[in-house]
This record gives C-alpha cells, structure tokens and sequence, in this order.
C-alpha cells in the first residue's frame, strides 16, 4: 500500500479502529430511529473486523516510534480489537447510548478529514508537500 500525505501519529493510529467502530454503530442506532427500531442495538463483530480493517490499511502510513512496533504491536493489538468484538456480539445496549456516542465521534472523524484534506491541499500549494512514501 502507499502511504501519501501526512504519516499518522501512533496515538491516532490506535484509536482509529475504535473511533471507526464508534460512528458505524452511531450512524446504525440513528439509522435505528429513523425506522423506528426497538430501544436496543445489539453489538456486532463485523462492526469491530470493519474497524480492525480500517487500522490494517492505515497502518502503512504510521510514524511508528520503534522498529519493533510494526510488528510487535501492530498485529496484537488488531488482533485484540478483533477479539473485542468477538466477545462483545450481541450484547444489546441502548440506542439513545450509542447515537450519543456515536454521533460525535462522526462528527470528529469526517471533520478531522476535511480538516486533513486542506493541510495537504496546502502543503502541496507551497511545495512543501511530503513524498509518498511507494
């Protein structure tokens, strides 16, 4: 995979799957209330391996902080978050929860994206622009 752009923080590289996890549950509970769904959201692991698959593909562009993390921490620690959501499927919480949980971190991530966006727009702008990293 190639990696352009900024690389990503390790902070920010753990959370991701989490984070991602979050808002697709919060977009299914207002999906939930839209249709008018029972009060309850059950937990899926799909939900946590689209989430682990989103810290795979991001992993290549991490500004990891010692050689042994790329290993040694990176495919753990997926793998914990995939076992996550193995143990948690099917536990059943609250919509109103998950909306206002999920909500936010949506709003974070699409926001740290556009604002992600524009850095590199203008970094490219002024020339300063890192190479991809191919």
């Amino acid at each position: 995979m190639c990696a352009a752009g900024r690389p990503l923080t390790l902070t920010t590289w753990l959370v991701l799957p989490l984070l991602f996890s979050t808002a697709v549950l919060g977009v299914a509970g207002v999906g939930g209330l839209l249709v008018g769904a029972p009060g309850h959201l059950a937990l899926s692991s799909p939900v946590f391996g689209a989430g682990v698959a989103v810290g795979v593909a991001a992993s290549g562009s991490v500004r990891w902080t010692a050689s042994w993390q790329r290993v040694w921490l990176r495919w753990p620690y997926l793998a914990s978050v995939l076992l996550l959501g193995a143990l948690l499927d099917g536990v059943r919480v609250p919509v109103p929860a998950v909306v206002g949980l999920g909500a936010p971190v949506t709003a974070l991530l699409v926001g740290q994206y556009f604002l992600e966006r524009r850095r590199t727009a203008a970094l490219v702008e002024a020339g300063t622009a890192p190479a991809p990293r191919c």
